[in-house]
């Protein structure tokens, strides 16, 4: 049951990815709504789900927030230090570092790969739990295939590795669930990775999502997206509660 669910989760990342595409005319939009999502699921999805499984303290700081700083910072100093080395190849200053875009995607793969697992361990706890998870994980899939093709090719990448990347999205949740019928995951491990993985969403919403968006078009409809965006993750986790 999963496993087909996890199908679901797929055609709704292809979705997701597929709008982000056809919306180029529009792309401060498509930027705003992208950094209205990923907000949104940093705060309202990512975050009490890492403080939930990882909830033990070190010196006093929950696992899951220490991980969640140490997210954000290395984003930051994995672009830096990209921006430095090409800069020091005669690069432009303000030109972006498509490296940057494909590792954000790959991190994007690697929680939905994630999605899949838990999905698939939510089913072996019981029908309820997984059909809760389920809708969870099938609703905001459209949000990471969005979010997966937006900043592949935001950073610079061609068409094609932003496909493949959307590609690779969509069929990580099949995998994470088809892997729960071999091993089942510890709860704080998984948490410990939604904690990083929301500090390094947050700085990409945050420090090069929402500013390009507003940066040519400062636009009450490019606010509006972003509002929705974080609103519209509210509205999925509370219809998942």
């Amino acid at each position: 049951m999963a496993v087909i669910v996890a199908l679901g989760a797929f055609l709704m990342t292809l979705l997701g990815g597929w709008t982000a595409q056809r919306v180029t005319d529009r792309r401060h939009l498509v930027l705003g709504l992208a950094g209205g999502l990923m907000l949104g699921v940093v705060g309202l999805d990512l975050l009490p789900e890492a403080l939930h499984a990882a909830g033990r303290e070190v010196f006093g700081v929950p696992l899951a927030l220490l991980l969640f700083v140490a997210g954000f910072l290395v984003a930051h100093v994995v672009e830096r230090l990209l921006a430095v080395r090409q800069a020091a190849h005669g690069a432009e200053n303000g030109v972006r570092v498509p490296q940057v875009g494909l590792t954000a995607a790959a991190a994007m793969v690697a929680h939905s790969l994630a999605d899949g697992v838990a999905l698939g361990a939510a089913f072996q706890v019981g029908g309820g739990m997984g059909v809760a998870v389920a809708l969870a994980v099938i609703t905001h899939d459209f949000a990471d295939g969005f979010n997966t093709y937006t900043l592949t090719s935001l950073y610079g990448n061609d068409r094609r590795k932003a496909l493949l990347m959307l590609f690779a999205d969509a069929a990580a949740p099949v995998v994470g669930a088809a892997s729960t019928l071999l091993f089942t995951l510890p709860e704080e491990p998984l948490g410990a990775y939604l904690g990083f993985f929301g500090g390094l969403l947050l700085y990409l919403a945050a420090a090069e999502i929402l500013p390009e968006a507003h940066h040519k078009h400062p636009a009450l409809s490019t606010l509006m997206c972003t509002v929705g965006g974080a609103a519209g993750i509210w509205l999925v986790v509370g219809i998942a509660e």
